[in-house]
C-alpha cells in the first residue's frame, strides 16, 4: 500500500532553511509548469512570487486570447504555445520542453496559491522523503459546488484505492523520474486524479501539505460557474472509473516490471 502522509506546516525557521540547505549541495534542476487560459491579469503577479531557488519557469499558453504570453515573456517565463484545449494537455506540452528536469512543480496561473511556499512542498523531495508532494487546499474561496465535487471524487478514490488523499489540488511537486513511470495520459481535468492514483499503484511516498489560498483573480475556469463545475465534475468521475476498470492492466504491467528488476539484481 502507499504511503501518503500528511505533513502539517511548518515552522518559517524550517522553510527559509531549505535555501541554504540546496546551495550547500549540487544544485538539482528544479522547473515550474505554469498552464495558462486568458490570465494576463494574475501572471505576472505570479511569476514575481516564484522562489529564487527554481531553475526555469515555463508557462504554457493554451489557446488564450488575451496579453498573457506577452505578460508571461515579460515576467521573465518561457512560454510555449499548446492550441489544443484541456489543462492534461497543457500540463504534457510543458513537460515536452523541460525534458533535462530533476524536479516538477506544477502551479496554476490565477494567483489563487503562494508561489513562495513552493520551497516547502520542494523539501520532502530534496530530502528524499517522498517522490511525490501534493499542495493540501485550505479556506473557503473556492465556490461550494467546487469543493463538494472535489470531495466525492477524493472520497470515491480513497475507497477505491485505500489511499488517504485529502485534496487533488494543482499545486504539486513530483521528481521527474518518478512522473516518467506514471505514463500520464490524460489531456483535460482528469490529469491530477490520473497522477494521484496511478502514483498510489506504483507505490509512491506521498506527502500531503496545507498550503495558504487566496481569491483567484478572474474567473475559474472550472468552478467558475455551475455549468462549468458539472461538466469538469462528470469528466473527473469518468475519469476514475475509467482508471478503476483499467486498473488490473497496470497492475500486472508494475508486477511484471518488478519481477523483471528482481531478476537482474
Amino acid at each position: 500500500m502507499q504511503e501518503v502522509k500528511t505533513v502539517d506546516r511548518e515552522s518559517d525557521t524550517s522553510v527559509k532553511s531549505i535555501r541554504s540547505e540546496i546551495l550547500q549541495v549540487e544544485k538539482p534542476n528544479i522547473a515550474v509548469i505554469i498552464p495558462a487560459l486568458n490570465e494576463e491579469e494574475a501572471i505576472q503577479l505570479v511569476l514575481a512570487e516564484i522562489p529564487d531557488v527554481i531553475t526555469s519557469v515555463t508557462v504554457v499558453d493554451n489557446g488564450s486570447r488575451d496579453a498573457t504570453a506577452e505578460r508571461a515573456r515579460t515576467g521573465g517565463a518561457r512560454v510555449v504555445y499548446e492550441s489544443r484545449r484541456g489543462y492534461g494537455q497543457a500540463c504534457l506540452a510543458g513537460l515536452s520542453v523541460n525534458q533535462h528536469a530533476d524536479i516538477l512543480v506544477f502551479l496554476d496561473a490565477d494567483l489563487s496559491d503562494y508561489p513562495s511556499e513552493m520551497e516547502k512542498l520542494i523539501e520532502p523531495i530534496l530530502e528524499n522523503r517522498a517522490e511525490f508532494v501534493i499542495g493540501i487546499r485550505s479556506g473557503k474561496q473556492r465556490p461550494l459546488h467546487g469543493r463538494v465535487g472535489t470531495e466525492i471524487c477524493i472520497r470515491l478514490i480513497n475507497l477505491i484505492w485505500k489511499t488517504s488523499y485529502r485534496d487533488l489540488g494543482p499545486f504539486r511537486v513530483i521528481r521527474r523520474e518518478s512522473l516518467e513511470q506514471l505514463a500520464m495520459k490524460d489531456q483535460t481535468w482528469g490529469w491530477t486524479i490520473e497522477m494521484q492514483v496511478k502514483a498510489a499503484e506504483v507505490g509512491f511516498r506521498v506527502q500531503q501539505i496545507p498550503i495558504h489560498q487566496r481569491d483567484r483573480i478572474g474567473r475559474s475556469k472550472i468552478s467558475g460557474t455551475f455549468v462549468g463545475s458539472m461538466r469538469a465534475g462528470a469528466w473527473m468521475l469518468t475519469t476514475i472509473i475509467g482508471l478503476w476498470l483499467t486498473r488490473n492492466r497496470r497492475l500486472k504491467a508494475i508486477r511484471m516490471m518488478r519481477t523483471q528488476e528482481n531478476e537482474r539484481v
